[in-house]
């Protein structure tokens, strides 16, 4: 097993000083019961100036409501589970119908699965190991976007929620119980870059949290929701997410708990148990339930199904803990300290791990995405020991450095990653070369504002630069088939949100 220091980072140290903008919100008054939710006519909207210092809300339903900042969505849900659903359902109906669109489309594609094979999955794969409270919350989704002409069922959004885990970990396990024939070749994805610290290697000693969201630029253009959730019962969350979905899904959160949480997927990961609770429930489960770092472990595991398999930074504000899961099927080692750091790029860690359940991920391979980031990620964090704060942990997160070819170039070995520009793609992932897929988001918060429910967010490439579906069309014909979907992924600013702000 690898040693913390073999863990351990390395960084060069740079500064991006950003504007962060504080926004404000008004909550109005939570129903007693679900139908009463469902019964109430949400307040017409109200137009709001573009990053205006306190925005009103531009939708309401019960106690939920909804306005815009920074390329941002931010959604307040509150209540049962049932009100929880059906506010997020009703608040976000059409940019859920949007983004059924793009899964459908994306995951049909990819597996040659039709759409009904996903809907079947949700409902004998995924439905029967889902808790009931999110059963509830799931079926509150389909009512609230039905109301507003949403044509959509509740299979629809557990098939929506099961769009990471059904067509890379399910569909590849299914295919070769089936023994399919010409089954195409399905890896487990590479998605995101990230660290957290601690102790001497933070300003001030204070947990420092970061992470960008790599995904499909279709995905990515719409996965700017940040969900600010007040259930019933568990702690209040803070995170982002996209429309539609319990769970951040590329979970980066705090809760009232003071916990931090992030992650990235493992590379080539291969596993699939059917008899366990699918992974957007247990990380949902998780933020909701956990107030430290092993109930969130102890929570996180239980019912593993081996879907979208992870490593989890953990973090503890209260104790200035971090904590490094990597949550295989079979294997899931952790590593703790109080004064160190975690970098997370998509590389499996643990060699039982690595050999057990990967398709042969190569630590020693510095040209493949994962290794490189790591490279990168590690001089990074290292040089700027004593110094690691919000603004260099932005800046951390816009980084074109190429720790391979030695050059600064975005492209997919930079921690903000850019496929589309990248001649050879990422083979590891079955990424064509100029795939539109990369960093789309990225986020940021440290103990402090976890200590008032906040966090800052940038929507679009962090490192400021645009995405223009109409060009890289043009230049890419290959992938037309994703003109219904892809549109323009525009760079917002870091942008301050606040659950405290009313």
């Amino acid at each position: 097993m690898l040693t913390l220091a073999e863990l351990s980072f390395r960084h060069r140290r740079t500064l991006l000083l950003t504007p962060i903008v504080c926004l404000t919100a008004a909550v109005s008054l939570a129903l007693p019961a679900a139908l009463a939710v469902e019964a109430q006519e949400p307040a017409s909207g109200v137009e709001v100036v573009a990053d205006s210092s306190k925005p009103v809300p531009t939708a309401r339903s019960g106690a939920g409501y909804r306005y815009q900042k920074g390329g941002w969505t931010y959604v307040h849900l509150q209540g049962t589970p049932a009100e929880v659903g059906y506010q997020h359902g009703y608040l976000l109906s059409a940019e859920i119908e949007d983004m059924y669109q793009v899964l459908k489309l994306e995951n049909t594609h990819e597996t040659k699965r039709d759409w009904a094979f996903f809907r079947d999955a949700g409902r004998k794969m995924l439905w029967p190991h889902i808790d009931a409270e999110y059963q509830q919350e799931l079926e509150g989704i389909a009512k609230g976007v039905q109301a507003k002409g949403v044509k959509l069922d509740v299979w629809d959004i557990v098939a929506m929620n099961g769009a990471l885990e059904l067509p890379q970990y399910y569909v590849p396990w299914l295919n070769k119980r089936e023994h399919a024939m010409n089954a195409p070749h399905l890896s487990a994805p590479g998605n995101c870059s990230a660290f957290i610290a601690s102790g001497s290697y933070t300003k001030g000693g204070r947990i420092v949290i970061a992470h960008n969201n790599w995904s499909s630029y279709a995905d990515g253009a719409r996965w700017t929701v940040i969900f600010d959730i007040e259930p019933a019962k568990g702690h209040r969350m803070l995170m982002d997410g996209e429309p539609g979905v319990i769970t951040s899904q590329d979970d980066f959160g705090v809760n009232d708990a003071g916990l931090m949480v992030t992650e990235t997927t493992i590379t080539q990961f291969v596993g699939w148990n059917p008899d366990g609770k699918p992974e957007f429930v247990r990380s949902r489960k998780a933020m909701q339930y956990a107030s430290s770092v092993n109930e969130y472990a102890q929570i996180i595991r239980e019912g593993n199904n081996g879907g979208y398999a992870n490593d989890w930074l953990i973090g503890d504000r209260k104790t200035g803990e971090i904590a490094y899961l990597e949550l295989g099927l079979k294997n899931t080692p952790m590593w703790y300290s109080k004064d160190g750091y975690f970098v997370s790029s998509n590389f499996a860690r643990d060699p039982k791990l690595i050999r057990d359940e990967t398709e042969g991920f190569d630590l020693k391979d510095l040209s493949s995405s994962p290794n490189a980031r790591r490279v990168t990620a590690e001089k990074r964090i290292e040089q700027a020991r004593g110094r690691i704060d919000i603004e260099m942990a932005e800046q951390f997160l816009s980084d074109h450095e190429d720790s391979y070819t030695g050059k600064k170039e975005a492209d997919a070995r930079s921690l903000c990653g850019h496929i589309d520009t990248d001649p050879k793609g990422v083979p590891v992932w079955d990424l064509e070369p100029y795939n539109p897929f990369g960093a789309v988001t990225g986020k940021v918060a440290d103990s402090e504002m976890a200590g008032k429910m906040s966090l800052v967010a940038h929507a679009g490439h962090p490192c400021g630069e645009d995405f223009l579906a109409a060009p890289f069309l043009k230049a890419h014909p290959e992938y037309d088939y994703l003109k219904p979907i892809l549109k323009d992924m525009k760079s917002g600013p870091w942008t301050t949100f606040t659950v405290s702000d009313k």
